[in-house]
């Protein structure tokens, strides 16, 4: 495997995160979801609004996106994806580990899918709540405040 670069999105870089966002989230997530969730996870993505409130970090191996982590708040994950052919390689610890460098606040929260659920028990995240769905989005309020 190449040498991975974790950094900032660049505003020009923009789309091609997305885009790799909603094929991984097609590809891995989607199954789990009624048609109302995916609808809505789309329209979440593609909100300037909600897509400004939120920094985007970047895996990169030879300058092509393969992986992305989005935190909201320094504090709470928004989104995060590693593309299917790059799963079990490390890249999303990497993503990670660079996120809790960011963040200041000493723990992280997420609302993890059905599909995430167990990468992020091995990340450290515990349940904070049971299973919960809002909108047709599935998801297992998480913490974990063992970063620092």
């Amino acid at each position: 495997m190449n040498e991975i670069e974790i950094r900032e999105i660049k505003d020009i870089e923009m789309n091609d995160c997305l885009n790799l966002v909603w094929k991984t989230f097609l590809e891995f997530e989607a199954p789990d979801y009624t048609q109302e969730g995916i609808e809505e996870f789309k329209k979440s993505i593609f909100d300037n609004e909600w897509i400004k409130q939120r920094r985007f970090i970047g895996a990169f191996e030879n300058n092509s996106l393969i992986g992305m982590i989005a935190t909201k708040n320094g504090n709470h994950i928004a989104l995060f994806f590693v593309d299917g052919k790059y799963h079990k390689r490390g890249i999303g610890r990497k993503l990670y580990q660079y996120a809790v460098k960011q963040n200041n606040t000493g723990y992280f929260t997420v609302n993890s899918s059905p599909y995430a659920h167990e990468v992020y028990k091995h990340l450290g995240f515990e349940d904070t709540d049971e299973k919960q769905s809002v909108n047709g989005l599935i998801f297992y309020p998480m913490k974990n405040d063992k970063i620092n």
